[in-house]
């Protein structure tokens, strides 16, 4: 089962990032984190990598609702949307799928409320 779902876009990296934001905030999302990969590995590691952010996005109203259905389902939020670098201009988003990663826990109303967060991450992912 793929587990994200992905779209490559002509832009620079920085409006990369700020199209995704803004495709988030038009789906209900928030950014709650936003690592730099290749600036962690440079620090920690003192190599290279391409331009790699991973944003951690959240729903607030589905973020309460999957917690109140499934107190440990914390444990895999937020949302990971990743925006990399892989050519000249071209930037590779990609979002998890929520409904693959939480198929994991048997509970038929965490499975509605993770169709929900899919269905919008698929639509911040298609509007870029």
């Amino acid at each position: 089962m793929k587990y994200y779902t992905e779209k490559i876009i002509k832009s620079d990296f920085d409006s990369a990032i700020t199209k995704t934001q803004e495709a988030l905030k038009n789906e209900g999302f928030g950014v709650l984190s936003e690592i730099k990969i290749n600036e962690k590995l440079k620090e920690k590691l003192g190599v290279e990598f391409r331009k790699y952010t991973i944003l951690g996005a959240c729903n607030p109203p589905l973020a309460h609702e999957a917690l109140q259905t499934e107190n440990k389902i914390g444990t895999m939020l937020p949302c990971n949307v990743i925006v990399q670098e892989i050519g000249n201009n071209e930037i590779e988003v990609a979002a998890i799928d929520p409904f693959a990663s939480m198929q994991v826990v048997d509970n038929e109303e965490l499975s509605r409320i993770a169709k929900e967060v899919k269905e919008k991450l698929d639509s911040v992912i298609e509007n870029l």
